[in-house]
């Protein structure tokens, strides 16, 4: 016989347990009716279950993903370098192996000619790596283990020849000339090695000329972006007028394009003086052009210095090798 509850106190309710068997009839598993009907509001941490390790969850419960901490920051990738653009447009060549280098290069090394104009050789079809032609710029090979030919005639890497000629009238300054006239190549008897001309000077001039089968010196010193300045020495018909040399030196507009400022100056007075014209681009047949545009057609027409190269003493048709000195100073430029 129990005791009756003190005055006051509550009863802790009796727990049922849930009857077993099968449900009520009109009463279908999983409807709605056999759901428990919603008690008060739980806190989330009562209804998630317990995080403990070596706790599985039960059979057809949904796995939740782990949660991400965002107050961590996210570790950021390096961006990946860009592969920098080939000037034709594709993909950049990979750079040369040990003891290789580009072939025009190689090919202006042994006096072929300057590196620009080896280039468009190698475009001609004209050069040959091993038997086999290359066409492609930025070709590279070994000038030390590989066959190369350019016209089939195998190269040879030659010492470096720098030599100052005065050329004549009369001489065209190309290695070969389509038309038969004679080229300054006639005038260099005994020189070993395959040299060519630096720059130009028309048939009908004359003066210094830089010979030499160094190509990348060549490409140097034939480069616009260098300005390297030329002397000449012109007779012009007839004197010009103050305001017409002051306009040749502020920069004169010759066919549609102005050209760079020339320095002009008397170097003797006459009814057709001769003018020292100091040039720093070599448009072509430039000084001719721009005194016949203005009525001052030129008669003789004479170079007498490049760069920091002059022979007052060398005569026409004559040539002798640069001295340790020239060669230093026209490498300097």
């Amino acid at each position: 016989m129990r005791k009756p509850a003190p005055k006051g106190s509550r009863t802790a309710p009796t727990t049922r347990k849930p009857a077993t068997g099968r449900p009520a009839a009109g009463v279908t598993r999983g409807s709605a009716s056999a759901r428990p009907a919603p008690g008060p509001a739980r806190s989330p941490s009562a209804s998630r279950p317990s995080s403990s390790a070596g706790a599985r969850p039960s059979a057809g419960a949904p796995t939740r993903r782990p949660a991400i901490d965002k107050t961590r920051p996210a570790a950021k990738q390096a961006p990946r370098k860009a592969a920098a653009p080939h000037p034709s447009g594709g993909a950049s060549p990979r750079p040369p192996r040990t003891g290789q280098d580009r072939l025009q290069k190689i090919l202006a090394a042994a006096g072929i000619a300057s590196r620009r104009a080896c280039e468009q050789i190698i475009l001609d079809g004209r050069v040959q790596v091993n038997g086999r032609t290359v066409t492609e710029l930025g070709t590279c090979a070994d000038p030390r283990r590989d066959e190369i030919t350019v016209d089939l005639v195998e190269i040879q890497r030659e010492a470096p020849v720098y030599i100052l000629m005065n050329k004549p009238k009369g001489y065209v300054t190309t290695v070969r000339d389509d038309q038969g006239r004679p080229t300054v190549m006639a005038l260099l008897k005994g020189v070993p090695g395959r040299l060519y001309p630096v720059g130009r000077l028309d048939f009908n001039s004359e003066g210094l000329l830089l010979m030499t089968n160094d190509g990348a010196l060549a490409q140097v010193l034939m480069g616009p972006e260098h300005e390297i300045p030329k002397v000449y020495l012109v007779k012009v018909h007839r004197n010009p007028r103050p305001e017409l040399l002051k306009e040749f030196q502020e920069g004169f507009l010759l066919s549609g394009r102005r050209l760079k400022p020339c320095h002009i100056e008397i170097a003797e007075k006459g009814d057709n003086p001769w003018l020292k014209v100091t040039l720093t681009e070599g448009k072509n047949q430039q000084i001719r052009r721009m005194f016949a545009a203005v009525g001052h057609p030129v008669s003789k027409l004479r170079r007498v210095q490049f760069g920091p190269l002059a022979d007052p003493l060398l005569k026409p048709g004559a040539w002798r090798y640069l001295s340790p000195q020239e060669i230093a100073a026209i490498k300097s430029l």
